[in-house]
């Protein structure tokens, strides 16, 4: 068991840092939570990001460092301690705050709610959003590529194929809600009226 109680994000930032090279910037820890634990997480924000380095190194899971004079622009880089590392081993190994995933989809909820909507603006909504997941799964392809070959970033990968898993399921049921709401009595006479040819 972790001696330290700490928030899932706490233990995310601080495992962002226990990958090499080792130090990092904030700006960089926000690069690579974008490339990778959005995916299947969440990135969080800057703020959130510095506010929990000053957290982990107050506990002595984490060093910081200012940069010198022949820097261009003084920065401060993070790395990850001893202890730090072996709690963070620990949190990873504990099952404690495993729980079930928990689904919140906006456009979901808008379906379920669809007896309120115009069905052409709901048809649009769903549609928007398979547009969107396709763009995610580019990135989440693209972030494979970038980590193909690298040792160090063998389980990230496997989270990143998960995720790749997980949109290309995302698009298949969006386009099963699309058929659906095209099933329903009346969405014919809607797209029948999209589709039709304009004249004048």
């Amino acid at each position: 068991m972790p001696t330290t109680q700490l928030p899932p994000t706490a233990w995310a930032v601080l495992g962002l840092l226990s990958f090499p090279p080792g130090e990092r910037t904030g700006y960089e820890l926000k690069k690579w939570a974008d490339a990778s634990l959005r995916f299947f997480y969440g990135s969080p924000a800057f703020s959130q990001i510095y506010a929990e380095l000053r957290r982990l190194e107050g506990l002595g899971y984490a060093t910081s460092r200012r940069s010198g004079p022949e820097e261009p622009r003084t920065k401060r880089t993070y790395a990850i301690t001893r202890a730090g590392r072996d709690a963070l081993a620990a949190w990873a190994a504990d099952d404690q705050d495993t729980a079930a995933v928990s689904l919140r989809h906006p456009v979901l909820l808008r379906v379920w709610l669809g007896h309120l909507a115009a069905p052409e603006r709901l048809r649009t909504l769903v549609e928007e959003h398979v547009a969107r997941t396709e763009g995610e799964l580019k990135e989440v392809r693209d972030a494979l590529a970038r980590a193909d070959g690298v040792e160090a970033w063998a389980h990230p990968q496997i989270a990143l194929r998960w995720s790749e898993r997980h949109l290309e399921a995302e698009v298949g049921l969006a386009r099963g809600m699309l058929a659906d709401l095209d099933a329903l009595p009346g969405s014919r006479e809607v797209n029948a009226c999209e589709d039709a040819p304009t004249t004048g």
